[in-house]
This record gives C-alpha cells, structure tokens and sequence, in this order.
C-alpha cells in the first residue's frame, strides 16, 4: 500500500487525496442533479458549496468522534490526537457534513427534502471513492482474514497485516457506485413524475439513500475488524440501523401523505 506520496521534501497523504478526488466526483453529479431539478444552474456556485462546507465540517466531526472515543488518549495528549492525520470516525464525519448540509439549504432557502434528494447520487458516490483512500493508506479499515483469490495484505500500511484479509474498502466502493447509479434512476423517475403532476412527492430518493447505504455499511461490518460494542454490533452498525429505520419511516411518511392528498 502507498500512505505517502513523496514529491522532493512534499509529503501528500494518499488518503487526503482520495478525499479531494470523491469531493470532485460528487460536486459533479451533486450540479448535474441540482440542474436537471432546477434548484441551481450548472454555472452557479451552489454545489461547490454544498460539497465543500458539508465536507470540511465532516472531517472535523469525524476527527471530533473518534477522538472522543477514546477520552483517556485524548486527556493524555490533546493536541497530539486532534492534530493528528490519523483517526476519523465515521460517524460523526456523517452528524457533522449531515448538519451543514441542512444549515445551507436553509440559508438557499432550498426545502430539505429536495436538497436532500439532489446530494444523495453525490453522497454516495463520493463515499465510495473516499473508501479507496482508506485502501491506499491501509489504515485498519480492511476485513478479517481471507483466502479468496482477491484477498490482500498490508504490510506497508499504517495499521500493517502480512494476512491476506478482505479488502473491504473495494466492496465498499463497488456497493457505492451501484447505490449512485440506482439514486440517479431513482431520481430522474421522480423528477418525470413531478413533471407529469402525478403523485410523487420530495424525499423518496433520500429515503433510498439512507436504507440503502445503511444496509451496505451494516452488512460490511460483519467481515471488517472493528470492535464490537452494541449487541455484538460495531459502532458503525449501530449507526446503519438508525440509517435503515429513519430511511423506512421517512418513506412510509411520504407514502401516507400521498395516499391522503
């Protein structure tokens, strides 16, 4: 694996990297979908702000989380854990990119469900891609050991392993890019029938999203080596369930509402 990037005396962590390419990719689709809903032209900064704002908030969130974690390590050496390159907890990158996003739609004056149906395709894609940073970095993300063909070690990496485990972080960026791709299905149906004035109201699509990047997270923890602290369950499932249960109870809500209008 390959944690640094040595140009001359310039160190690039090749996590941060990926970071920077999955902002990219989801300002792309995060524009293209805002556009096609009319929310905000192509020419606009609006999805430049929508992705960077959520996503520095989130990467300070994540550091936050897992700092907190671990508050014996955090009393000991304050500014060596939250200075430090190494540690982000997914979690709480989610609670803090999630609370930005809702902040700036309010500032758009741009309704929530409709904000949040146009970030979905963006949201998951550009996890994915960020998942490949951990790959590169092999930061201890990967799975328990394996002896399938793919299998693949971490000698190099920051959290090293000569076994041959699960590189779940491919799975991870596989399930991603088919969650986009359905999103992106998902939300030009929508936008058709809203179009046509059928029954179709805001928020199916975000609905979609969190049940089913919640289901792909909660499955992936069953082969990857997080502690287990919930029912037998990582952190990080705890969280997906949350995902699948606000994800069903949102489209059972939408559901309601438009038998009764």
């Amino acid at each position: 694996m390959i944690p640094f990037l040595h140009f001359g005396p310039l160190l690039i962590p090749t996590y941060g990297l990926m970071i920077a390419v999955a902002m990219v990719a989801a300002y792309y689709v995060l524009r293209a979908d805002m556009a096609r809903r009319g929310i905000a032209p192509k020419d606009s900064s609006t999805a430049e702000m929508f992705i960077v704002v959520p996503c520095l908030v989130g990467i300070a969130g994540a550091k936050i989380y897992h700092v907190l974690e671990t508050p014996s390590e955090l009393f000991a050496d304050p500014a060596g854990q939250l200075l430090s390159r190494y540690g982000l907890a997914w979690f709480g990158g989610l609670i803090g990119g999630f609370a930005a996003f809702v902040l700036l739609a309010r500032w758009k004056k741009i309704p929530l469900l409709n904000a949040f149906d146009a970030g979905s395709a963006a949201a998951a894609l550009g996890y994915g891609i960020g998942r490949i940073g951990c790959l590169l970095s092999g930061d201890g993300d990967y799975g328990v050991p394996t002896s399938l063909p793919w299998g693949m070690s971490f000698p190099n990496g920051l959290v090293p392993t000569t076994e041959r485990v699960h590189p779940t972080p491919i799975y991870e960026l596989i399930a991603a890019c088919a969650i986009a791709w359905l999103l992106w299905r998902l939300g030009a149906r929508q936008i058709r029938a809203q179009r046509a004035s059928s029954v179709e109201r805001p928020g199916t699509v975000f609905a979609a999203y969190l049940v089913l990047t919640g289901v792909a997270r909660f499955l992936v923890e069953f082969i990857r080596i997080n502690p287990r602290s919930f029912f037998g369950m990582s952190n990080a499932q705890a969280a997906s369930i949350l995902s699948m249960l606000a994800g069903a109870a949102l489209a059972l809500w939408i559901r309601r509402g438009a038998a009764s209008s």
